[in-house]
């Protein structure tokens, strides 16, 4: 288990850019998947990118492709998500997460831990 704290969340306009923070603390951050969901008012809570345990892989929901981009540096037990071309529909708050199991990167269940959630907010 670690514990994740998510940081840079805030007010943008269209078009702008936001890169948020994913610390972890722990010892085996740097053997997890880490993905980034986000959950609007009323709505669900969604996947929206993830990125394999050595930063090698990512992958991304089909609304975010081209302009989010997941990074992590091990090192320093922290992953990102940069955030560009921001829309309106993308205000949410945003949570990371680690998985650890087998099961599929795109389900929330197979995530074990999870962070506090930033918000963001896109609007002129």
């Amino acid at each position: 288990q670690v514990t994740l704290i998510e940081s840079g969340g805030g007010l943008v306009q269209p078009g702008g850019s936001l890169r948020l923070s994913c610390a972890a603390s722990g010892r085996f951050f740097s053997s997890a998947y880490v993905g980034w969901f986000r959950q609007a008012p009323g709505e669900e809570r969604e996947f929206v990118a993830a990125i394999n345990w050595d930063g090698t892989d990512t992958f991304y929901d089909d609304s975010v492709k081209g302009r989010f981009t997941a990074t992590r540096n091990n090192a320093q037990n922290t992953a990102y998500l940069q955030m560009n071309s921001l829309k309106p529909e993308d205000t949410a708050v945003y949570y990371c997460a680690a998985k650890f199991s087998s099961g599929t990167i795109y389900s929330r269940g197979s995530y074990s831990s999870w962070g506090q959630g930033t918000q963001v907010t896109v609007s002129s």
